[in-house]
């Protein structure tokens, strides 16, 4: 059992807070994936974890058992850095027995784990060789294997493959995956790119200025954002926002105003109660929607806005198109087949399903919790 739990965790550096009340709990055998800009106390998270750095507050349980004040070595957990730390002068072989070597395992334990690790890694080719003759991507695999022989309760990953290329990188969140899945280990995994962290994780527990902001499968934070920071961090592009506020349709029922032109949208019975519901009076809102969630139409239409084509980015298999509406910039994902000029007006309408709405106050979503699947 190697579930890891996280208490009340505080970690200081004289006046500066690096993580603030963190509660999180990592289950047996899971990925998790500690999401974040750089600066938000991902990677001071894992160095607790690992007791390479201790809390200044809190608890921290390893398989139920206290390790809050334990050394690195006593904890039986492998840390990946970004950069590997090899030991240049040996050969990829030496490299991933050291671990075993320092413990005093017998000889014949050291070849039978550095092959079992190697021919799993797929790396068994190059144990003759020396570091500095291999790319970044075996690099990266030596490292994986000298973690690999100790057979650990827990792998944590600080940005692993953050200093190889594109196609590596891509290769590289097959094999780890995979490599997770195989040996059946509980892995942390730190990283700021939001798309290493949906196409890996089990979880993604997103962090931001020291606090854990949320917890979940990767599709229901995409969807279900719980606040304005986590709408705009996950996704490529990230999520409009317009600014609105409530208001009444044709009909007499509750919408929303958009504040860019003052177009009144009407908006379906679950948001509708959601605004009734709030204290004291509506406020100012935002109205938050994906990409690929606005739709173009060259007539106006009911609950459609007026808006100008600025820009136009062919990704291939789809187009971006940035519209200006009013002083706000709205981003389009569309098919590859849709064509529109630059300065041509087009009307825009939102999946009023998919839309998500924000208190411009708190920055909190107000329908994350009315039953949508997004």
């Amino acid at each position: 059992m190697a579930e890891i739990v996280l208490k009340n965790m505080y970690k200081r550096f004289d006046d500066f807070t690096a993580v603030k009340d963190l509660n999180l709990t990592i289950e047996d055998k899971e990925f998790l994936v500690l999401l974040g800009p750089s600066g938000c106390g991902k990677t001071t998270t894992l160095r607790c974890i690992s007791g390479l750095e201790l809390p200044s507050e809190g608890h921290i349980l390893l398989g139920g058992e206290e390790v809050t004040n334990r050394r690195a070595s006593q904890r039986d957990i492998a840390f990946v850095f970004q950069l590997y730390a090899l030991y240049p002068h040996m050969t990829v072989f030496e490299n991933i027995a050291f671990p075993l070597r320092t413990q005093k395992v017998s000889k014949k334990r050291i070849q039978k784990e550095v092959m079992q690790a190697a021919e799993l890694l797929r790396i068994k080719h190059i144990l003759n060789k020396k570091p500095k003759a291999l790319s970044g991507g075996d690099q990266q695999r030596i490292a994986l294997g000298r973690a690999l022989v100790r057979r650990p309760k827990a792998f944590l990953l600080d940005e692993p493959i953050g200093t190889l290329d594109a196609a590596f990188r891509e290769e590289m969140r097959t094999e780890l995956k995979k490599l997770h899945v195989d040996i059946g280990a509980t892995t942390v995994y730190v990283t700021h790119d939001q798309m290493e962290a949906m196409s890996m994780g089990d979880r993604i527990a997103v962090m931001n200025q020291a606090e854990l902001q949320q917890v979940g499968e990767p599709h229901d934070v995409y969807a279900n954002p719980k606040n304005l920071f986590v709408a705009q961090f996950i996704g490529s592009p990230g999520m409009n926002f317009l600014e609105c506020k409530a208001a009444k349709d044709t009909k007499g029922d509750i919408a929303l105003q958009m504040t860019s032109d003052g177009t009144v949208i009407s908006v379906p019975k679950d948001i509708q109660n959601v605004l009734n519901s709030r204290k004291g009076g509506s406020g100012e809102l935002i109205l938050g929607v994906r990409p690929e969630d606005v739709l173009f139409s060259i007539q106006k239409k009911e609950n459609h806005i007026s808006t100008e084509v600025y820009a136009i980015e062919k990704m291939g298999s789809y187009n971006i198109v940035d519209v200006n509406y009013g002083t706000e910039l709205l981003r389009v994902r569309t098919l590859p087949g849709i064509k529109v000029d630059y300065g041509t007006t087009v009307y825009a309408t939102f999946d009023m399903e998919r839309i998500r709405l924000f208190d411009k106050k708190s920055e909190e979503n107000l329908i994350q919790t009315v039953g949508r699947s997004g």
